[in-house]
């Protein structure tokens, strides 16, 4: 017997998870979680406190220099960090 109305279970969990309101704070975890994955070990050692408000990514960077690299980056670490989750979480980086 064939199904003719089958969803995938990633479909049908992501669909749970937005009907519940959980798939905002899910992907804004992923992102925060990704920062560290792309930026790689020598950028996450200088990374401190790390949140998002308002699809904003607030990310403390403990070197000056390198905050300053980083913010002339800002428009392509969105566009990175979104892409690595799937989703448009996040609108802009501010770095502090």
């Amino acid at each position: 017997m064939k199904r003719r109305n089958s969803e995938s279970i990633g479909e049908v969990l992501r669909q749970y998870l937005r009907q519940e309101g959980l798939e905002t704070p899910l992907n804004q975890h992923r992102i925060i979680d990704k920062w560290f994955e792309l930026m790689g070990s020598g950028i996450a050692a200088y990374t401190g406190e790390i949140f998002i408000r308002n699809q904003c990514l607030y990310i403390q960077i403990k070197s000056p220099a390198l905050r300053e690299n980083l913010m002339m980056e800002r428009e392509r670490l969105v566009k990175r960090l979104n892409e690595a989750v799937g989703s448009q979480v996040i609108t802009r980086v501010m770095f502090r």
